[in-house]
């Protein structure tokens, strides 16, 4: 960590250099963030960033061992432990299916569609925000696979084991692809937000950032 730190200073030194390490989540809203990166490339080339990508458990992690600057996280922040700036994107929950599958003739799928058939879930998506949606009946979904990365589960769809619950737009559904998405019903949405920790010592690199994504979303500290 501390020679991290020492090697983002000594290019700084040398003029507006310097590797920002960030956490995301799996979203489209991604974008939002990789905008304001890119003008800041733009303005400094020197400027490096390393993203990863997991869950928000697995990147609150990273970013209590100072692993990382900051996250992207989908899911409500902690505000005893962390500052935030909220994205202007929320991520839609549906579900990903053959197309040749009967079930993706319905324009949504209700919760009662989800009860019985073979389920591939993101483990975020298990803790959080299906019990929310379905309420008593999370305990009762047949639930035959879990993921982190929507890619892997996409291949389990393909080879017929099941239907995976997951965000609009992360899944391959063109004209090509032999999937489809299918939002849920009632519709259940997910924001997006931009943390980092309470009293956080930035690199000024990652100060740079910081001010950058400041200077356009709303945030409460």
């Amino acid at each position: 960590m501390v020679d991290k730190t020492a090697e983002e200073f000594k290019a700084l030194g040398e003029i507006a250099g310097g590797d920002i390490h960030i956490g995301c989540a799996e979203s489209e809203g991604i974008r939002h963030l990789a905008r304001r990166i890119k003008g800041l490339q733009e303005q400094h080339p020197g400027i490096r960033v390393h993203l990863y990508s997991g869950d928000t458990n697995d990147l609150a992690g990273r970013l209590e061992q100072g692993l990382l600057d900051f996250a992207v996280i989908a899911q409500e922040v902690e505000l005893g432990k962390y500052n935030y700036l909220e994205l202007p994107w929320a991520d839609t929950w549906g579900v990903v299916m053959r197309k040749d599958d009967p079930l993706s003739e319905k324009k949504s799928i209700g919760t009662g569609d989800l009860l019985g058939r073979p389920l591939i879930v993101s483990r975020q998506g298990l803790r959080g925000d299906l019990p929310r949606l379905l309420g008593e009946k999370a305990d009762r979904l047949n639930v035959t696979a879990t993921i982190n990365l929507t890619y892997n589960g996409t291949l389990l769809v393909r080879e017929g084991m099941g239907y995976l619950l997951t965000f609009d737009k992360l899944a391959d559904t063109g004209e090509r692809s032999e999937l489809c998405f299918r939002p849920l019903a009632p519709r259940l949405e997910t924001k997006l937000y931009f943390i980092w920790k309470k009293y956080a010592v930035f690199s000024p690199v990652a100060e740079v950032l910081l001010s950058e994504m400041r200077d356009h979303y709303s945030t409460l500290e």
